[in-house]
């Protein structure tokens, strides 16, 4: 019996005592629960991305040091390991080492190097050219990384049909978006069935700026039975007892197996095995109970990995700012939020209402500072420098809406500055695909939470949370959605509602679909071509707003990079 454990870390990138230690805890709670051979994720020494990090030789050094010092604790158990490798030509390599008993027996290099959407590894590593198998014990084990296991015939099939490999291991970092746990499943069984072969799959835990890594690390055999699951957005130690396998002949054309020495069966060893007793049967989540958990995640680690303590966020009285206080009080705890209404001359008394009664239900702190006065002086500066100005009187438009989110902007950058705290953002993925959101106004601050949520989803995941106990006012779920930045304004007299809006922008933004092709599905051409009208030319917005959870197939930001000056219409 061959007894696996797949550690399902959150690393930190560019923190290599803390990875390490988190490592090489993993490794002593392995060899206490008599593990033969122990994974961890893609660049788990580093982090993942670690982006242009990787161009500084003293981080690549460091890593391989951390790597080495890691070694240490190997002793009768067999680790693998993810770190950036660099060769005597200087070439810097995504790899995958083998620790066995203290010594690096083997270096596995990266063969298929993801190049699309978040991905950007062919700027920063070289290709690897050689599958890896080794044998311990009975096993022959392939050894591949992430991408490797998404190629149809790939790295995975040459392990198994060449080398014999019965069990494949692979270690990655996939980060998360809806659907994308349904999609895995499929693609890591169809290689298990196709290859016949035991795939074991280690993914990444945690947030990295834009990305979540969602975990469910699994096991999947021979069958495509999925015999071990990790947990969903928590860190986790998955062990499998897979039977002894017997080592066949090697194929002629079958590269070099690295054949690891016999890991010695101790009585403690066995006594611990005798003892252990598999977890309950995995669980999955339902959609939004898992875009809740992403987001909880994605929010949690910007806030404590960047080392902030408290965010603040403007409280309207509006959906937004109560979803994002919502899931700002769960990830970081109620006393780490608060809350701040900036009432103008606009607020109605419902939506100032509805701000205290979310931050009472949600016990967080809350301040008032009314920004009438403040609109009014500015107004009265700003308007003096207007006649100076050699043009016709203009008559009172949008810039004076703006005005007021950008004096609500620059009160919450104040007590960013002042207080340490940082300011979340409280934009959807529908305002922000349309530009309806104000630069150094609501735009302002250094985390944008619902940053890829369009509305639509909003109101269902403020339901969920509801759901789990009412915080979010009534009043808030079932007004009709409005910016009060003049008198009886509403959403829907700038925009179609956002039914339709949401439909439009996940045909233009997400599936690419040009605008004939969306008239075609039954939408009034003129509001089709004023929409992406609206989209194209509030991508100058969007690539100054902060950093968002990513939850999406296709999200604004890394996912999608569009020229700003560009005069395309389609």
């Amino acid at each position: 019996m061959l007894r696996i454990g797949m550690a399902q870390i959150n690393p930190i990138v560019g923190d290599l005592k803390g990875n390490r230690q988190k490592i090489v805890n993993c490794i002593c709670k392995a060899k206490d629960l008599g593990v033969d051979i122990l994974s961890f994720p893609e660049l788990a020494i580093c982090g993942y991305p670690p982006e242009d990090i990787v161009f500084k030789p003293h981080f690549v050094e460091d890593n391989i040091k951390t790597l080495q010092e890691i070694i240490k604790y190997t002793a009768d158990i067999t680790a693998i390991i993810g770190f950036i490798d660099i060769t005597n030509d200087g070439n810097i390599y995504n790899a995958a080492g083998v620790c066995h008993n203290q010594r690096l027996a083997g270096v596995y290099h990266k063969m298929n190097l993801p190049n699309y959407g978040v991905f950007d590894e062919k700027r920063h590593f070289e290709q690897g050219h050689e599958p890896f198998v080794f044998a311990l014990n009975q096993a022959v084990i392939g050894l591949n990384i992430c991408e490797d296991i998404w190629i149809e015939n790939g790295t995975g099939s040459l392990q198994a049909t060449r080398n014999g490999a019965e069990i494949i291991m692979n270690i990655s970092a996939s980060p998360y978006h809806v659907g994308k746990g349904r999609l895995r499943k499929e693609l890591l069984t169809t290689q298990a069935v196709t290859n016949g072969v035991t795939v074991c799959y280690n993914n990444l835990v945690g947030g990295q700026d834009e990305l979540v890594f969602d975990g469910s690390s699994m096991v999947i055999d021979q069958q495509g039975n999925v015999i071990a699951h990790g947990k969903q957005f928590e860190e986790d130690m998955i062990i499998v007892d897979l039977p002894d396998t017997k080592l066949q002949e090697k194929p002629s054309n079958a590269i070099d197996i690295i054949r690891l020495e016999k890991l010695e069966k101790t009585g403690r060893k066995q006594e611990v095995r005798d003892r252990f007793s598999p977890p309950p049967p995995f669980l999955p989540l339902e959609e939004l109970e898992e875009i809740y958990y992403a987001l909880i995640l994605g929010t949690h680690d910007y806030v404590h990995k960047n080392r902030f303590k408290k965010v603040i966020i403007g409280l309207s009285g509006g959906i937004d700012s109560a979803l994002v206080a919502a899931i700002a009080a769960d990830a970081l705890g109620r006393e780490n939020v608060v809350g701040i209404s900036m009432p103008s001359q606009y607020s109605s008394q419902e939506t100032q209402g509805d701000a205290q009664r979310l931050a009472e239900n949600l016990g967080i702190e809350f301040y008032v500072v009314p920004i009438r006065d403040i609109f009014e002086t500015y107004l009265q500066t700003i308007e003096q420098g207007f006649g100076s100005v050699k043009l016709p009187v203009l008559p009172v438009d949008v810039t004076n809406e703006n005005l007021q989110a950008r004096i609500r902007g620059n009160i919450l950058m104040a007590y960013s500055n002042k207080f340490g705290f940082l300011v979340l953002t409280t934009g959807n993925k529908s305002e922000m695909g349309v530009g309806y959101c104000t630069l150094y106004g609501d735009m302002a601050g250094g985390f944008a939470v619902i940053k890829d949520v369009p509305k639509t989803l909003v109101y269902r995941l403020s339901q969920y949370r509801n759901a789990k106990g009412i915080v979010i006012p009534q009043g808030i779920l079932t007004r009709p959605p409005s910016a009060e930045l003049k008198e009886d304004q509403r959403d829907e007299d700038t925009l179609p509602p956002y039914e339709i809006l949401d439909f439009l922008l996940e045909a233009y933004v997400e599936r690419d679909k040009s605008s004939q092709q969306i008239i075609d599905l039954g939408l009034e051409p003129e509001m089709v071509k004023r929409i992406i009208r609206m989209v194209d030319t509030s991508e100058y917005k969007r690539r100054q707003s902060p950093p968002g959870i990513k939850i999406t197939p296709k999200a604004f930001g890394k996912d999608r990079r569009l020229p700003i000056t560009n005069q395309y219409v389609g």
